[in-house]
Parts: C-alpha cells; structure tokens; sequence
C-alpha cells in the first residue's frame, strides 16, 4: 500500500479501547513514503517531458494560424501539464483512505463506508455471539491517499483485526454434539483427546472402528471468553445419563413388580410406560416398555470376532403309542455339530446392538437326534402346560410381601375377591392330592400338575373333590367362601414349582 498525499486528517470518536499489532506497520509505512518520493520524481520529469512536448505544439498552432495565438504559451503548457500528471496517476493509483484505529494504521480503504460496513457486520456478530447487543468503542481516523489497486484492504482482514481486539470473545476450537454446544479450548487436541479418552472403554483388540451415535464436530470459531473450557467438565456433559426407553420380552416366571424394581422403576413409573398393559396378567413373549438410562454422547463400536458355534442337530420324531399325546422322549440325543463364524458386532458403550456374521466354516457335522412322540389319545384331566384363571375377580391381595393384620406378611399368591358360592375350576388338568381343612387356608385343594408343578385353592366354603380324583382343566372343585384366616369371600390361589411359590400373574392366561 502506498501512501500518497495525506489531506488533513479527520477524527472520528468511536467507542472501546483497542489493542493489538496492526495489519500495515512502521516498516511499511517507510516503504510507502520512499514509494511517496519516487512517484514525485517520476511525476516532475514527467512534466518536464510534457512541457516539452506542449511548447512544439504551441509553436505549430502558431504557425498554423499565421501569427494569430488564440491561447497563451504559458497557460497552455501549464494545462498539458495537468492533464498529463493526471494520466499518470489515474493509470497508476486510485484514491482511499488509511484507515487509523485507536493510533494504529489498520488498512486502506477506497471509501470510508467500507469500513463502517465491516465495523457493523463485526458488531452484530459480536451481539450474535455474545447474547446480547455490542457495540464497538474507538477512535478511528480517515487519512486520504493514493494508492496502487492492489494495495486495498479486503473486508474479511479489517473485520479479523477488529474480532481480535474484542475481550468479551475468543476464537477457538469448538466442541458440539448435534448442534449443541459443550465446549471449547485454545488448542484442538484437547478437544480430540477427550473423545479418544470417552471411547477408550469400549476399544480392544478386534475393534474395528469407533463412530459417535450422535453428530460430533470440532471448528473454528469465536465464542463468549467466558465459555465452558474445562476438560472435566466436558466429560461430565458428554456422560450424563438422560432417561430413554427401551423394550423387554417378559420370560416365563416375570412379574411387572420384580421387572420395575429390576430397572430402578416405581410401579407408577412401570404403568405409565405401559398404559395398555394388565399388570395382572403378563404372558410370556409380552412386549413391555422399560426405562433406560443414556448417556448424552454414546460411543457405537464394531468389533470383528471369530468364535464356534453349536450346530444344532437335525431332529427325527418316531411315534410310541405308549405315551400320550403331547408327551415325547429323546432316544438318541445326538451329537451338536461346531462351525467356526466370522462376525462383525457392533456394540453401543459396550451393549451388542447388531451381528452381521461375515463367514461361517463348518469344522463338524451335527449327528441325528431321535425323539419318540406320543401318539396315545389323552385323558381329559391330563395337564396342558397353561394355567387358566381359577375364577374371575378383584385383586384384593398381589403375591408378595403385603401388611396385613397389623404387620408386614409375605403373601405366596393372589387373593381373588368373588361372591360367596362361587364355583373354583381347575387352573389345569392333574390329580389332587389333597383336599380338605388346613390351618390358615381354611378349606383347600391341592392339585399336582407332574414336573414338580402344583396349585392351591384356599378359604373355600366347600368341596367338589377328593384327594387322588384325576381333574380336567376348567372343572368345577370347590366353591368359593372365608374360611381360615380370611376377612371376606374369595379364592386363595397359588402355583408353586417344586415347592417354592411363584408369582400366578406370571402364568395365567
């Protein structure tokens, strides 16, 4: 930048002290005066040359016009003279301004708008960043000049140089998550070593890559000088869990208390998960909704592993009329079969999502298992597997511990509020093997179901059966009362597996 003919400076008081290097500095100040001194000798030879060149002209229009001058020598020479200065400089240089903030020369400018312009973009940045309105507070001089095209200052640097004077913002490397800001630090490996330290964990040996399952990136940019720049607490923030959502097949023997108190949930929190469900009657391959703890920033890995896997081995049935229908027996149990797989897994902080099996050798073929199957017709008592309602009512007591009675008791299964004489069914088919007054449960009926499975049926008002009669699923045994320890007509029912009692809202259907 060349700086030509300065015109008296203008001072324009602006706001906020400034500090900092300017973009054009004393050396560069040197050089223009000495570019200054040269141009003037260029520009005085110059119009000697053109005085010159004037004077022949003159003296041929003189001679043309027989001795009649309609312009005097010096005035015309003096004209030349301008318009040839004006050549040189209008082909050379344009008009600016040096543009002085706070003392310091901070660049060149063709119009003094250019620069009130970058001053108001910085500004409403500055206001974006910040949160609230800014304004700029200096002194800013305009000086006039000549200069050579290429010498202006662009925008961008003008707007750089007044950002770096800014104390309330910094420029720095930016840590978001999905468009949300965590942090920011001075220096950029900070930043990526605290995402190699959050995935550590859950990197080994057959890892294969590590990804982020939200949207991380790292930029450049200015923020509030106040913004979060501790590594710490950045982990904090990437690690804390938020409450999601899941799902979980119920298994045989579940209950939606047991699975509540399982997941850190209160039945409340349970129910309003699964508004549509009966609390009373899961049923196995039930879908349920469970509470999951997520963190903000979770860390998905694909891990490449080989490992044997069971072949199962293929199954041949032979029929055995001596058995019941439904019944079946391993003659020959076979020898399971082992393939060597390939698969890549991938994992969210450690928990298996997806396996994509990539390759799958057999090492051993799986030899025949034989079964013998029952094809003799069933009695009607035989045992179905499934347990049905043994009547139908309120449930004035759940299985576990419940305070009754003055004092906390543990309850071994449902108490069935239902009129007095209702009929109690069989939940299954079997044989009873006992029926009869039996302390607290009052008139009671124990049914053997084989496999070490039985139910009880208590505190009725009387009995259908007899210990060693064979019962058929549904079939009336007793009809409903309060006898024993009881406070009001209903059905004591209970499944126990070989002995221990279990929750019946986990097997009725």
């Amino acid at each position: 930048m060349d700086e030509i003919l300065h015109s008296p400076q203008r001072e324009l008081p602006r706001r906020r002290q400034r500090k900092g290097s300017a973009p054009i500095g004393g050396e560069r100040a040197e050089r223009l005066k000495e570019q200054f001194s040269n141009f003037m000798d260029i520009a005085g030879a110059q119009s000697k040359v053109l005085r010159r060149q004037g004077t022949r002209v003159y003296h041929r229009a003189w001679s043309a016009i027989a001795g009649k001058p309609k312009l005097a020598p010096l005035p015309f020479l003096a004209i030349s003279a301008v318009v040839g200065l004006a050549a040189v400089v209008g082909t050379m240089y344009t008009p600016a301004y040096v543009v002085t903030v706070d003392g310091v020369d901070v660049g060149v400018v063709r119009d003094q708008a250019v620069f009130e312009q970058a001053e108001a973009r910085v500004e409403a940045r500055a206001a974006a960043i910040l949160g609230h309105d800014y304004a700029l507070d200096h002194t800013v001089t305009y000086s006039a000049a000549l200069v050579d095209q290429d010498e202006l200052t662009p925008s961008a640097e003008l707007e750089t140089y007044l950002f770096d004077q800014i104390g309330e913002v910094m420029k720095s490397y930016v840590l978001t998550v999905d468009g949300q800001f965590v942090g920011a630090a001075s220096d950029r490996a900070a930043l990526d070593q605290l995402l190699e330290d959050l995935a550590a964990p859950y990197v080994n040996e057959n890892t294969i890559s590590v990804d982020y399952t939200k949207n991380v990136h790292i930029t450049r940019e200015y923020v509030p000088s106040d913004v979060e720049q501790d590594v710490t607490n950045m982990m904090s923030a990437l690690t804390a869990n938020t409450n999601g959502q899941t799902t979980y097949e119920v298994q045989k023997g579940d209950t939606f208390m047991a699975l509540a108190f399982d997941n850190d949930m209160t039945m409340a929190e349970m129910e309003a998960l699964n508004p549509d469900v009966d609390v009373d009657r899961l049923y196995i391959g039930q879908i349920l909704n469970i509470k999951e703890e997520i963190p903000f920033l979770g860390v998905e890995t694909v891990d490449s592993l080989t490992y044997t896997e069971a072949i199962e081995c293929p199954v041949r049935e032979v029929e055995d009329d001596s058995m019941y229908q439904g019944e079946s027996k391993v003659l020959d149990a076979g020898v399971p079969g082992e393939a060597l797989i390939t698969a890549d897994v991938t994992y969210v902080n450690g928990v298996e999502r997806e396996r994509n099996v990539t390759s799958s050798t057999t090492v051993r073929e799986a030899t025949e298992k034989v079964i013998a199957v029952g094809t003799k017709e069933r009695p009607t008592w035989y045992p179905t597997g499934n347990y049905i309602w043994p009547v139908y009512g309120s449930i004035t007591s759940r299985f576990g511990y419940r305070y009754i009675f003055g004092s906390y008791s543990y309850h071994s299964g449902l108490d069935i509020a239902v009129p007095y004489g209702t009929s109690v069914k069989a939940s299954d088919g079997g044989t009873v093997t006992f029926a009869g007054y039996k302390g607290s449960y009052g008139y009671l009926v124990i049914i053997d179901h084989g496999n070490g499975e039985q139910t009880y049926y208590g505190h009725n008002s009387s009995l259908l059966v007899s210990a060693g009669d064979k019962v058929y699923q549904g079939q009336v045994i007793a009809k409903a009362g309060s006898t024993g320890r009881s406070t009001g007509s209903h059905c004591h029912f209970e499944i126990r597996i070989n002995g221990t009692s279990v929750n019946p809202s986990a097997y009725l259907n």
